[in-house]
């Protein structure tokens, strides 16, 4: 590049060098972005045999639609790029425009794959706004504490279902698959719904368990526990299986904490990091579980701490009924100005205000209406600061930080959705294997676009 060819590039750049930086002798590289077109035509220009393909947009595996770019050189992977954005749904936008209990409605659909979770940490992060985090009530902490671990199992089977069906098991899915829907059975008991429940809610949970729930559970269990005993007779020493995992997405820990990854991706390369012991929260500090691990770095460890952390997740299960049918207790903060919905009851048309509230408050109580109302069409108000909450998900930290202006809707909502950090390691992972084993590398990551893209 000329001299003045450069003095005129560096005008019309305002990161380039300067004029007075450049003189006849000094060589100016100029660094810019560029397109995957772009990268395509230079590859073309260099006569060499690469391939640049899209894998995707597309759903499997990925919970979502995610594009992968790919580089090839016939069937290697020398260079592996995630594109998202293609489920962008202005979640964190919207909840700017609706009170703080409706946000619940919003955050629930991020990571539809575990709902609860996105709910959890959203309310965990508005009762500190609010500074009302230790006047949340017992029985509140456990059933979020059972609809939070019911949950992890679902999840967990979701990716082992979907995994193996990428690969070719098809029985794999099904099982996975017949075994969630025992849970998400007892989620529509609990909550009304099947998914997206906006059962948490600031200050406590929306209704109290309805009777019969218990038993439910109780039977349930078994249940769970064989079918995962199924899975892991197909699948732990599957030779076919462990051809396609061992050594296959492999990220040992440095790799791990360079990139921020956390949840099983992080457990399978040894470190034991958990937020349910490291910070606990909702009194999990009071139950009796292990932190499964792996050393292996690869998409089998990752696998074997799933199973292992499903059967965990049923001995919390078990922990938390035994203390819900020790007696009743309220399920939500005794602040009637913060404690909405109120009342409320799943009835056979779903989740709605139980009858006994709506004759007080449209027969019997002008006062009771009233603040209904006011509760109902204005919310509570955050005093004005930030707070910033988080669970430990089945994909890892789920965080969630929340802005106050003092009003009655968030200044500022944003979620640390792990999928999202996770997704980072798609190149690390897939890069120098096969085309094949990229599915089983994204597999293994277990990303969910829609917490990805929220």
């Amino acid at each position: 590049m000329s001299a003045d060819s450069a003095q005129a590039q560096a005008q019309s750049d305002p990161y380039g060098a300067t004029t007075h930086d450049v003189d006849e002798d000094t060589p100016v590289l100029n660094a810019v972005g560029g397109d995957w077109d772009e990268l395509v035509d230079e590859a073309t220009a260099l006569h060499e045999e690469r391939i640049v393909v899209n894998m995707g947009p597309q759903h499997p595996s990925t919970h979502g639609v995610l594009r992968l770019i790919l580089e090839l050189d016939g069937e290697t992977v020398t260079e592996a790029r995630a594109g998202i954005g293609y489920l962008h749904t202005g979640i964190e936008k919207n909840m700017e425009f609706r009170t703080w209990t409706q946000g619940v409605t919003f955050c629930t659909r991020m990571d539809y794959v575990m709902p609860i979770f996105n709910e959890a940490s959203y309310c965990l992060a508005v009762e500190k706004a609010l500074g009302i985090t230790d006047q949340i009530p017992e029985r509140a902490q456990t059933i979020r504490v059972l609809m939070m671990e019911f949950n992890r199992i679902a999840s967990h089977l979701v990716a082992l279902a979907t995994g193996g069906m990428e690969m070719g098991a098809t029985t794999v899915m099904t099982i996975g698959f017949r075994e969630r829907e025992r849970i998400l059975s007892i989620f529509e008991m609990i909550t009304g719904l099947r998914m997206n429940n906006a059962y948490i809610r600031p200050g406590g949970v929306a209704t109290d368990i309805p009777a019969g729930t218990i038993d439910k559970i109780r039977e349930t269990i078994p249940l769970v526990r064989k079918g995962i005993g199924e899975l892991e007779a197909l699948l732990n020493e599957n030779p076919i299986l462990k051809g396609r995992t061992v050594d296959v997405g492999y990220l040992d820990l440095s790799g791990c904490m360079a990139l921020g990854i956390t949840g099983p991706m992080l457990r399978a390369a040894g470190l034991p990091h958990d937020l349910r012991k490291a910070e606990p929260y909702c009194g999990y500090e009071t139950y009796d579980f292990d932190i499964p691990t792996r050393d292996t770095c690869d998409a089998y460890g990752r696998l074997r701490v799933r199973i292992d952390e499903m059967h965990e997740s049923l001995k919390i299960v078990e922990q938390a009924v035994d203390r819900l049918d020790a007696g009743p207790g309220p399920v939500m903060v005794a602040d009637k100005k913060i404690a909405w919905p109120a009342q409320l009851a799943v009835g056979s048309d779903g989740q709605g205000n139980s009858l006994d509230h709506i004759r007080e408050i449209m027969g019997e109580s002008m006062e009771s209406l009233i603040h209904h109302f006011k509760l109902v069409t204005e919310g509570f108000r955050v005093p004005p600061g930030q707070a910033y909450a988080a669970v430990e998900s089945p994909k890892g930290e789920m965080g969630c930080h929340v802005v106050s202006d003092g009003g009655t809707r968030p200044y500022r909502v944003h979620f640390r959705d792990p999928s999202f950090n996770n997704l980072q390691a798609v190149a690390a992972t897939a890069e120098g294997g096969s085309v094949a084993d990229v599915i089983v590398a994204v597999a293994s990551i277990d990303p969910v676009m829609g917490g990805v893209d929220r």
